[in-house]
């Protein structure tokens, strides 16, 4: 009984007569590799959404939860609304494409730009996954649709096939993301280009498959959305890199001087070459890692003074390891105690390390101290390093600092875990000291006395401890959009650490 108003509407159009130009089965083939390519494209523009949004807001889980449950459900209203375009399922299915095709190619231009110019995405995050997921939705109902005028098939088959297509289209483009699109075009130029290919996997089948199904005046509204689409794309490709840069220098400021995209993450560095300035101002260096403050000329002495000191200052310190510290920043507050002989500076991002030593206002900032014969530098990942560490016979230290991202940022939660705070117990000395960087207790307290629970968890014996007078606008925790936030309270004033050691440690901060 379900099938019948199906099968009265298949008679209707045979009745009319579809004609096509290839055979009913070649017809039916092209018209699944449609739904295997639009279905590759909607989950590019899916991995698009969730990518940009977790590198501009932070929290990747939040962020990812968001766009999947907007975009399912609005395919729901997308499957209800297309009811309405069955009966002109062609020239429909060529305006949703279109439209998807513009929609979803420039959704990262639009995020981007949202964040640089004005500061908030995630009303632009969810209007933009809302629309894709309408437009998705209607595609298959339209297909189904288009699939039956060209041969009759029992509605459970066809949805089979339908749905086959589909899924093995979502494995396709959900492998195309990170493996092609991302290491040759990026994620703008790459959701551009996912652009276009939807189009064209929509014109084909309007504008030649049922051209003829088409009236003169559809067939030239469906031609020229298609070729408006397709120009629009690939003219917006020319204009990716001023428009990064005018988005960077929004952001940044016009200071922007180095722009690095690693295989970690983008380094920028900003203010002039080869100065020391320790005052605010636009001549001052200032590191940002994916777009999250790392350090600048004013805070940074302060900063890893507060880090290193406490740890240093409380017992021997003649190996020293420190977890991160690519900029070299950490390593050089480590060389100014007398009886260091060795120091090993693991970081994951040779980039990073390599602008630490190469850079002229960086390198003035660390005073070189990657270079000093005294630093061993070592090309790894932090929690793997150290899970190696006994197996390859490595010494204990007397002194470990992690100087290492916010532990807000969800890339970064593993460093700051029962099995992270485990394997540093093990590298250290009967006396040795651990010193953390733990987040903002003021904007954060719960990520802070969560790092702090954790050590003691392990074994350690922690003791929290607060470095007021932080003066910058810009954020190093999860939530890039604090900056533009600051007015309303979103912006950190202090830096919260631990130091912990096997049995309680004794503070010596300078007052």
């Amino acid at each position: 009984m379900i099938d019948r108003p199906f099968e009265r509407f298949d008679r209707d159009a045979r009745e009319e007569g579809v004609r096509l130009p290839v055979t009913a089965a070649l017809g039916r083939w092209l018209i699944l590799a449609s739904v295997f390519m639009c279905a590759a494209c909607g989950l590019v523009y899916e991995l698009e959404l969730v990518a940009l949004a977790s590198y501009l807001v932070g929290d990747s889980v939040t962020q990812t939860s968001v766009v999947l449950s907007v975009m399912v459900f609005a395919m729901g209203v997308g499957s209800l609304l297309a009811k309405r375009l069955r009966c002109s399922a062609a020239a429909g299915f060529g305006c949703i494409e279109a439209l998807l095709a513009l929609v979803g190619g420039g959704s990262g231009m639009v995020l981007y730009a949202t964040f640089a110019w004005i500061g908030e995405v995630r009303t632009a995050l969810v209007a933009i996954a809302f629309v894709i997921g309408v437009l998705i939705g209607a595609e298959m109902p339209l297909l189904m649709t288009l699939i039956q005028r060209i041969r009759r098939q029992d509605a459970g088959g066809a949805v089979a096939d339908l749905f086959a297509a589909d899924y093995v289209g979502a494995l396709v483009g959900g492998l195309t993301f990170p493996f092609l699109l991302l290491p040759l075009f990026g994620q703008l130029t790459g959701a551009l280009f996912t652009g276009v290919v939807n189009a064209l996997a929509g014109g084909v089948v309007v504008l030649w498959l049922f051209h003829r199904d088409l009236s003169a005046r559809r067939r030239w509204w469906a031609l020229t959305a298609n070729a408006v689409a397709i120009s629009l794309l690939l003219a917006a490709t020319a204009f990716v890199a001023p428009f990064e840069r005018a988005a960077r220098q929004a952001v940044y400021g016009a200071q922007a001087r180095v722009v690095e995209h690693t295989d970690v993450q983008e380094v920028v560095l900003t203010g002039a070459v080869g100065t020391r300035a320790t005052a605010p101002g636009p001549d001052e260096l200032r590191l940002f890692l994916d777009g999250r403050l790392r350090a600048r000329g004013s805070d940074a002495g302060r900063y890893h003074e507060a880090l290193v000191r406490p740890a240093m200052a409380e017992g021997p310190h003649r190996r020293v390891l420190v977890l991160g510290g690519g900029d070299g920043l950490a390593v050089r507050e480590v060389l100014r105690y007398p009886g260091v002989r060795s120091v090993t500076a693991v970081e994951r991002d040779p980039g990073l390390t390599r602008l630490g030593r190469a850079d002229p206002g960086l390198r003035t900032l660390n005073d070189g101290a990657l270079d000093d014969p005294r630093v061993r530098v070592q090309g790894a990942d932090a929690f793997g390093w150290l899970r190696e560490a006994k197996a390859a016979g490595r010494p204990r230290y007397d002194v470990v600092v992690a100087d290492l991202p916010d532990p807000g940022i969800a890339a970064s939660s593993r460093l700051y875990s029962q099995e992270f705070y485990g394997l540093a117990a093990r590298v250290l000395a009967p006396h040795g000291r651990l010193a953390v960087h733990a987040g903002s207790p003021s904007v954060r307290p719960r990520a802070y006395w969560t790092v702090e629970s954790t050590m003691r968890s392990v074994g350690l014996d922690a003791e929290p401890y607060v470095l007021d007078g932080r003066r910058s606008r810009f954020s190093s925790g999860p939530d890039r959009s604090l900056p533009h936030r600051a007015g309303r309270g979103g912006r950190a004033r202090d830096w919260g650490f631990v130091l912990a050691r096997p049995d309680a440690p004794a503070l010596a901060l300078a007052s």
